[in-house]
């Protein structure tokens, strides 16, 4: 009997289980790096961060972190039942971040732009378009996992490059990458994290799943292609107007 109850105390690890852990501790590793000096060692709450509502901003962000390494957990503990209750809140989460990801990145422009520094034009268009094209394929990759949410393998691959999304502010403030413009870090720390991922589907299923082929062309193409983007009128036009409606926080 006893030896009974032990057997089925034991949780079966699958590849699954090892491979998304993994891609969590990834995440984690990048936020506490990129971030220890800005807010973590400078106390979080009590960081100089800018305004109010960068603290607002990195706590909601910080959240999804936690939130996606408690997911996983659950999902490898085999708790479904929890991680499916928590998914309402992750996606509220999701929403609030979005608009907090814009907000954020508007006020700061507009600060930029009312009280010019260091930084070109060139470049404060530049560091304008990295947040907003983030948000936008966090909200593509979140609305695609919600209406996928009863197909496990295609939702959890969603979700997965939904945080790859989000990591690039975190991998640009290592200090190893200082010499380089975001557009090589990101070639740099996500082709690695995406060819991990394809070699992973081809290892585990058999063939390499079409929601990993799509999503990972969707983010390196959208990481690429927006720092060209910047360079345009239109760009420059659309910066301009947008921090025109959000008043330049303090």
């Amino acid at each position: 009997m006893r030896e009974r109850v032990l057997r089925t105390s034991l949780v079966k690890v699958r590849p699954d289980d090892v491979f998304f852990l993994a891609m969590a501790a990834v995440a984690v590793l990048a936020v506490l790096v990129g971030f220890a000096r800005s807010y973590f060692l400078a106390g979080m709450l009590f960081a100089p961060l800018p305004s109010l509502l960068v603290h607002i901003h990195a706590a909601a962000f910080l959240s999804w972190i936690v939130l996606f390494v408690a997911q996983i957990s659950l999902v490898t503990a085999q708790r479904v039942d929890l991680h499916q209750r928590l998914g309402a809140f992750g996606l509220a989460l999701a929403a609030l971040m979005i608009v907090l990801g814009v907000l954020t990145a508007t006020a700061r422009v507009a600060r930029q732009l009312a009280h010019p520094g260091e930084d070109t034009m060139a470049d404060i268009l530049d560091l304008y378009a990295d947040p907003i094209f983030d948000m936008l394929m966090f909200a593509g990759f979140i609305s695609a996992a919600f209406v996928n949410r009863t197909r496990p393998p295609v939702h959890k691959r969603l979700i997965l490059f939904a945080t790859f999304s989000l990591l690039d502010a975190g991998f640009d403030r290592w200090s190893i990458f200082d010499p380089y413009p975001l557009w090589q870090v990101n070639l740099f720390c996500f082709v690695p994290l995406v060819v991990a991922t394809l070699t992973y589907d081809k290892l585990s299923t058999g063939k390499i799943q079409s929601v990993t082929l799509w999503s990972s062309a969707f983010l390196l193409a959208t990481q690429e292609s927006r720092h060209f983007l910047s360079e345009t009128a239109v760009w420059a036009s659309f910066t301009h107007w947008a921090a025109a409606q959000v008043p330049p926080l303090s």
